[in-house]
Parts: structure tokens; C-alpha cells; sequence
């Protein structure tokens, strides 16, 4: 078998090179040192080890995907998708993990993670951030579409036409749904729901019955579109959109007649959103999940964004009403959620604006199969990998289509984490039903801001009879499986699907994942075992291949890690090299260290967080940690070990974090096939560590920096050729040429 540091080929070239650099420093507090040897007379003892900081880590991430809306030589419209990104990222940042912050700071809070400095701290990145977003996007991104005749057009830019246009829109469309409200002892400040659309107003003389109440807020609605598109009638031979909150500025005093209109600002106010339920207390969660939807936009805030010309007066007043800190007030050059200009994005689907895109990729047919052959065929040959996106999703629902529609297959099995609430997945599922299959399903309902759209899967599907449960109480299963079971002249056959990532079609298409195949009795006994557990809540027989979380895949990842320190103190070759999105989990942190210090050479191929420092002197010497962000969100789950020849290849829904080692149900298994193992070694592994051109480096200062070029020059592999490339393009290179010959098996 070939080594690891293979690389791959052929390689495409996309992207020049930019350097810019991240400045978030990731430190936390000190935390004991890692395990190791006492010390001698003739050696000085380690260090303490500081982790990483996980908030900070975050932040620092979406400042590498800000990276990739600052880089000229990305097309105009994805800049524009990036910068949304980060806004959205933000938003999620805020609504799961800015209040235990916030609230240390307001009790006093000095010792902890949680404090008045850590709040301080992160307010403090949070707002350089989002000032960088909008200098961008006022000084680069908007000028930049004016050149391509795009433009979003303020109620000062608009001529008489375009003010009557937009005036009768007001009347037509937008009048009929606001309400203004004038606080008073009778009209209290109105429930404002998270991350929604409003104004505040200052007016001036006295109301109808001729008292004064300066204040009054104007909720609008979420069911109308954030940016509208003008006529060509009007345009000028311009494409110009308007913004909604533009087009409520401009008749602010039309909906307060016989009063003066003063100062005001449009607001938003971002709550916390991470909904919780005590399972050990109810009785159905689906219904308590039910209830707490209905309250989840009404939680504490925790972030208000204003207009920057927003009086002093009116701010102290907003913050006073959600209970902020000054900390918490975001002062903002543009509209108060970029995450919306989504929509300029999904408007812009002329011809003329192709060239502001990413020239179009599709996905090959998976390269093993060969469509209208039959999967139960073509896996009892052998175990088959799909690479997503690379390789087309439509290969995972052509299998279970075909589960569906043959009369052999009795019974199908599967996990559900995100759909999305329009799927062709579920739609199979009713259809298997109808068709009079056994089909047991479980949903995971507490999968975070997909809660409702699981919901209601999970009804559809129990009122046409599938089973339907719930996992177990009090863990999440955010574990990837499709079983089928198949009868075959006088026996069974199970057949299985196990993924990296999700079964959801549309991310599919935009997350690299793996999908893996197989009718090996072995692993798909396994599934079974599994599935019997969440349905039963039996004890779990011990497992052939898969190690399974809450039980025993946190336990074995440390031994096998401790082993190979172990076998690289004893003079063995030792390696390991992890994939996943994030590595905060402090025990496998710490095994890892001590693996590091006993010789084993590590790499961390970590997108978002990682609270691991690398390359510190005295602790981390043989520990490099790096994030890829390219095109597609990296989303594979890949662990490599090797002592000596012995090579071992495991994929996993899980990442190592403490939440879904120990609060979930998560698999890993391994991949015994050795050239699917080397393909996985190959494409997942090795291109990522000699990526030349999205990949940052974690350096021992804390600082995540753009690698320019192969960084890894000394091993078997490196090559100039691949300095200029990211491993995402050259994939997509190598799929596209192997789709137009597709190996037949």
C-alpha cells in the first residue's frame, strides 16, 4: 500500500494567492499539564499546557471564511455569499454560545470560563468583525455590482418615477401589514422576535387624545421579501433593487399622522435560541419541542444591531428595554442583517451574471457505479465510497430507490438528523410505506433549528404507519444510517448506507461527505444491533467493527491513541492524521499531546474549532494543526492511525467534542478495503495536508495563518506543482475527468 503522503493527481490550478492574516489569538486559562514521564535530574518538567479557547476559535474561523469574500479574484456574487455566510454564522454564534458570556458579565463574574472578560474579550473580535463585514460591503462588494449595473438604491438615489414606484409598492404591499405602536402604560414595548425587522421612532406633539408618548416601535413582518426588484419600466436599463427597510424609512411619517417624525433607526435584536427541554420531565417531547418553537424567538437577547446614525437617545433607551450592556450594541453602516442579501443572490439569475459565479460544477455519478445497475448486485462485489460533492448524492437515493421499489426488500431502517423541509428522502420513506415495507425511522426532533421541520416529518410519517421513535432520552442521535433487509431465496440479506454527514439532498451538494455502501454481514449486523438499541433502549450486544457513542468510541479513541505514544516510545513509526470540524473535547486533547510528546507525528485537519495549540515549544512539537476552507464546507469525518506497517482507517459521524462523545449517539467505523482505504487517504488526507491554497495553519502563537504553497516540502509527495492548488479544485478536476470514463465494476 502506498504511503500516506501520497498526493493526489491531476492536479487544476483556480486561485492566486493572497496572505492576509487572522489576528484573533485563541489562548484560555491554564489548564494542567498533560500526562507525562517524571521528570529526571537531567530533564526540566513541561510546561503547563494552555488550551485554546473555544468561543475565540469560532470567531477566528468565520474570519477565514470572511478570507474568501475578501479575495478580488473570486467571483463578485460569491464574495457576496461568503460575507452572508459569516453574518449568518454570527447570528447562530450569537443565539447558542454568547450568553453564559453575557450573563458572567453581568453578575460580576472573575473566575471561570465564562466572565466580565471573556464577554469583554469576545464583544470586542465580535465588533471588529462585523465592522471589516461592512467596509467590505460598502467600500468593495456594492461598488464593485454598480460597475456590473447592479445597484440597491436609497430612497436619495431614487428620481420621481422610482419614488412613485416604490410609493404605490408601500401602499399596496407594505402598509396593509404594519401596525406602528405608541408606548404608553397601555401599550408596553412589544414583543420583538428574534432577529426580525424593526423601527424605532421619536415623535414629537401630542397623540389623538392629546397626551405625549415620544416612542413608538414598528415591527415588520417577516413574510415580506428584504429586497425588492424595480421594473425595467423604471430601471434605466439598470438592474436596481430596493431595500425593504428603505422602503419603510421613506414613509415612516406617513404612518404617523398629525405627529412629527424625529430621529429613528431601524433595529434587531438577536436572542438566545438554543431551545431546551427536560426529557426527564415530559411526558411526549415531541409536543414540549412543539410548545418551546413557540418561544423560541422570545428568549433573552443577547446582541442589538442598529443603524450607525442611530441617536444616542434611542439606543440607551433599546438597550435599557433588553436588559444589554453597552457591549452589546452593534452600531452597523448598511441593513441590520446581511445575512438577507441572500436574496440579491438568488435574484441575480440572469445570463449577464454568470461570470459573477463560480463556473458551474456537477457532480459525477458515483465513478464505481454504473446507473440502472442494481446496487444489491453491485455491493455483494464489494463495499462502494461515494465522495460528496464530488461525486453526485444521487447515488445514496438511487440505492434506496431501489430499496423502494423492489418486491425482495422487506424492511428499511433509517436515522434522521436534517432533511430540510422539502425532500425527496422522506418522499421515498411514504412511498416504501405505502408499498407495504416495514419502515422504521428515527427522527433526532431536538436537531438544532431544524426542530420543527423534523416535527413534522415525524407526524406525516407515523400517520401513514411507519415506526416512528425518538432515539434516547436525553441524547441526540446524530448518527448516519439507511438499512435495508432483503430476502434472497430462503435467507435474509441486509444491505447499509453509513455517512460522514447528513441526508439532506441540498447540502449534499454543497458539504464534502462521505457515503459508504456495503453488505458486509458484519458491519450491517452492527446496524441492526443499533437500530434495535434506539428502538428498544435494550442493552447494546457488543459490536463486531463499529465503536458507539455514549459507550465506547471516546474510550477507544484514547487507548488507540495512547497506544501509538506507546509504540513511538519504543522506536516505532507512529502517524495520525484526524479530519473533522472541530476538536474541543479537553481528554482526547490531552491524549494527543501526550502522543505528540512521546513522538508520534500528528496532523489536525480541523475547519472551525480546535482548543488544541500546535507547534508549541516543549508541549506540541509534532502536533500541526490546519483548517481547509475552499468552496465547499468541509464536513468528512477521517481517522488515520499507523504503528509501523499496520494501518487502520476509521470514518465517523462524530466530531471530538466532549457533546458528541458523551450527549449523543455517534458511530465510527472502519474501512477495511484497501483500496478504498488508500482512496480515502489519498483524497480526504493527504491532498488536504499538501494544500497550497485554502489551507490556514494554526501557529504557536495562536494565530491562524493562509498557508502560499505546499508547506510539507520534506516528505514523499510534496511537489512544487501543487503549491498553487487547493485540494477542493483539484478533486473537482479529478471527478470531472473520471466521470467521462467511469470505471465499471
Amino acid at each position: 500500500m502506498k504511503a500516506l503522503d501520497t498526493v493526489i493527481s491531476p492536479l487544476t490550478a483556480v486561485f492566486s494567492v493572497l496572505a492576509p492574516e487572522s489576528v484573533i489569538m485563541l489562548s484560555k486559562q491554564a489548564l494542567p499539564p498533560a500526562e507525562t514521564p517524571p521528570a529526571t535530574e537531567a530533564e526540566s518538567p513541561r510546561p503547563a499546557l494552555t488550551l485554546l479557547d473555544r468561543d475565540l476559535s469560532i470567531l477566528a474561523f468565520n474570519q477565514r471564511v470572511l478570507d474568501w469574500a475578501q479575495r478580488a479574484e473570486v467571483p463578485l456574487i460569491e464574495r457576496l455569499r461568503y460575507l452572508c455566510i459569516v453574518s449568518s454564522n454570527l447570528d447562530e454564534f450569537f443565539e447558542v454560545r454568547a450568553a453564559p458570556h453575557l450573563i458572567a458579565a453581568s453578575l460580576g463574574e472573575a473566575k471561570g470560563n465564562e466572565t466580565v472578560a471573556s464577554f469583554e474579550r469576545l464583544a470586542g473580535i465580535a465588533h471588529t468583525l462585523v465592522d471589516t463585514q461592512y467596509a467590505l460591503y460598502n467600500d468593495e462588494l456594492m461598488p464593485a455590482f454598480a460597475q456590473h449595473g447592479v445597484h440597491i438604491i436609497s430612497h436619495g438615489e431614487r428620481n420621481p418615477a422610482q419614488r412613485k414606484w416604490v410609493h404605490d409598492y408601500f401602499e399596496r404591499e407594505v402598509r396593509p401589514l404594519l401596525i406602528p405602536v405608541g408606548l404608553d402604560p397601555s401599550h408596553p414595548f412589544p414583543q420583538v422576535a428574534n432577529k426580525s425587522l424593526n423601527f424605532i421612532v421619536r415623535l414629537g406633539g401630542k397623540d389623538a387624545f392629546g397626551r405625549e408618548n415620544p416612542i413608538a416601535i414598528l415591527k415588520v413582518p417577516r413574510v415580506l421579501p428584504r429586497l425588492v426588484r424595480m421594473p425595467a419600466k423604471v430601471s434605466s436599463g439598470k438592474t436596481l433593487f430596493v431595500a425593504l427597510s428603505s422602503i419603510v424609512r421613506a414613509h415612516l411619517s406617513s404612518m404617523f399622522p398629525g405627529r412629527e417624525v424625529g430621529d429613528f433607526s431601524q433595529f434587531r435584536v438577536t436572542r438566545h435560541s438554543d431551545l431546551a427541554v427536560d426529557e426527564e420531565d415530559v411526558k411526549n417531547l415531541r409536543t414540549a419541542l412543539r410548545q418551546g418553537l413557540e418561544h423560541r424567538h422570545y428568549g433573552q437577547a443577547v446582541r442589538l444591531e442598529v443603524s450607525a446614525s442611530c441617536a444616542e437617545s434611542l439606543a440607551s433607551f433599546l438597550l435599557a428595554q433588553f436588559n444589554l450592556p453597552p457591549q452589546s450594541l452593534y452600531r452597523v453602516h448598511g441593513p441590520v442583517n446581511l445575512a438577507r442579501l441572500t436574496q440579491l443572490i438568488d435574484l441575480l439569475d440572469e445570463p449577464q451574471f454568470k461570470e459573477l459565479r463560480f463556473a458551474p460544477y456537477k457532480a459525477s455519478y458515483p465513478i464505481t457505479l454504473s446507473p440502472g445497475q442494481s446496487f444489491f448486485d453491485r455491493l455483494q462485489r464489494g463495499d462502494v465510497l461515494i465522495h460528496q460533492p464530488f461525486e453526485s448524492f444521487d447515488g445514496v437515493l438511487a440505492f434506496l430507490r431501489e430499496a423502494v421499489l423492489d418486491p425482495q426488500v422487506l424492511a428499511i431502517k433509517q436515522t434522521i438528523y436534517r432533511t430540510g423541509a422539502d425532500s425527496v428522502l422522506m418522499d421515498l420513506l411514504r412511498e416504501a410505506v405505502r408499498r407495504g415495507k416495514e419502515v422504521t425511522v428515527v427522527v433526532e426532533l431536538k436537531a438544532r433549528f431544524d426542530e420543527e421541520a423534523n416535527i413534522n416529518w415525524a407526524e406525516m410519517l407515523e400517520s401513514i404507519g411507519a415506526q416512528v421513535v425518538y432515539g434516547v432520552v436525553g441524547l441526540k442521535t446524530h448518527a448516519k444510517m439507511l438499512l435495508v433487509t432483503r430476502r434472497e431465496g430462503k435467507r435474509m440479506q441486509r444491505y447499509g448506507h453509513l455517512s460522514t454527514g447528513n441526508y439532506n439532498p441540498r447540502t449534499a451538494a454543497l458539504y464534502t461527505d462521505i457515503s459508504h455502501l456495503t453488505a458486509d454481514p458484519l458491519l450491517t449486523a452492527d446496524m441492526e444491533a443499533v437500530f434495535v438499541h434506539l428502538a428498544s433502549q435494550s442493552r447494546l450486544p457488543k459490536l463486531n467493527r463499529m465503536s458507539l457513542a455514549p459507550f465506547d468510541l471516546h474510550r477507544n479513541l484514547v487507548a488507540q491513541i495512547d497506544a501509538l505514544g506507546l509504540a513511538a516510545e519504543q522506536g516505532d513509526a507512529t502517524r495520525i492524521v484526524a479530519k473533522m470540524n472541530a476538536l474541543t473535547d479537553e481528554a482526547l486533547v490531552h491524549a494527543l499531546v501526550r502522543a505528540g510528546q512521546k513522538g508520534v507525528k500528528i496532523d489536525l485537519i480541523v475547519r472551525g474549532a480546535c482548543t488544541l495549540p500546535a507547534q508549541v515549544p516543549g508541549l506540541t512539537e509534532n502536533i500541526r494543526v490546519r483548517s481547509v476552507i475552499g468552496r465547499f464546507l468541509e464536513h468528512s469525518r477521517v481517522f488515520y492511525f499507523r504503528n509501523g506497517q499496520d494501518e487502520s482507517l476509521y470514518l465517523s459521524s462524530a466530531d471530538w467534542m466532549n457533546r458528541n462523545m458523551m450527549r449523543r449517539i455517534e458511530l465510527s467505523w472502519p474501512v477495511t478495503d484497501p483500496g478504498l482505504r488508500q482512496r480515502l487517504i489519498d483524497e480526504c488526507l493527504v491532498a488536504y495536508l499538501h494544500d497550497g491554497k485554502d489551507a490556514w495553519d494554526l501557529g504557536a502563537d495562536g494565530v491562524y495563518r493562509r498557508v502560499q504553497g505546499d508547506t510539507h516540502p520534506g516528505e514523499e509527495g510534496a511537489s512544487h506543482r501543487i503549491e498553487a492548488h487547493g485540494a477542493q479544485a483539484a478533486l473537482m478536476g479529478r471527478y470531472a475527468s473520471r466521470g467521462l470514463g467511469r470505471v465499471r465494476n
